[in-house]
């Protein structure tokens, strides 16, 4: 007998994940990156980001910190081949360590609550380019929505 696929968040959810705050430095929230992605067992990309009262104030995503380290105007370093780049990289890399996490964070956050139809956070991600969404209730958070756990969660039900 085949299992049933999950309709709402709740069913897929994850209730267990880590918070950063906006006050730590990006070296600070990477190292919790790669800690959380030791607990879990897999890598992590993105966390929320929480106030001392521990409500929802953003996410910042390895995505975030890449656009960070990016030199602005590197679509025009290709025709330019006179350019020393090496060690920008190194220097990028210094002087985004102690940058906070509100700096850069994504503050405008989309959100589902427990009982969103599965559809509909495949429609968010989808059409906004979202691989994970907090999950509130009454404005607490109760877990997060992973693209991966949504993507697994409809190979089950795709199985003979």
């Amino acid at each position: 007998m085949r299992q049933a696929v999950a309709q709402t968040t709740r069913e897929i959810m994850d209730t267990r994940f880590q918070t950063l705050t906006p006050e730590m430095s990006i070296s600070e929230a990477v190292r919790i990156f790669e800690q959380a992605g030791k607990e879990t067992g897999q890598p992590v990309f993105g966390m929320m980001v929480t106030d001392a009262q521990n409500r929802l104030v953003g996410m910042l995503s390895l995505y975030d910190i890449l656009l960070l380290l990016r030199p602005k105007h590197i679509h025009i370093w290709g025709e330019m081949d006179d350019l020393d780049i090496s060690g920008f990289l190194e220097e990028a890399c210094r002087r985004a360590k102690p940058l906070r996490v509100g700096d850069i964070m994504t503050t405008e956050v989309i959100t589902v609550t427990p009982e969103t139809h599965l559809l509909m956070i495949i429609d968010i991600m989808i059409k906004k380019h979202i691989r994970r969404l907090p999950v509130l209730e009454d404005g607490k958070i109760l877990g997060i929505v992973y693209f991966s756990k949504v993507f697994n969660c409809l190979i089950a039900g795709l199985r003979d």
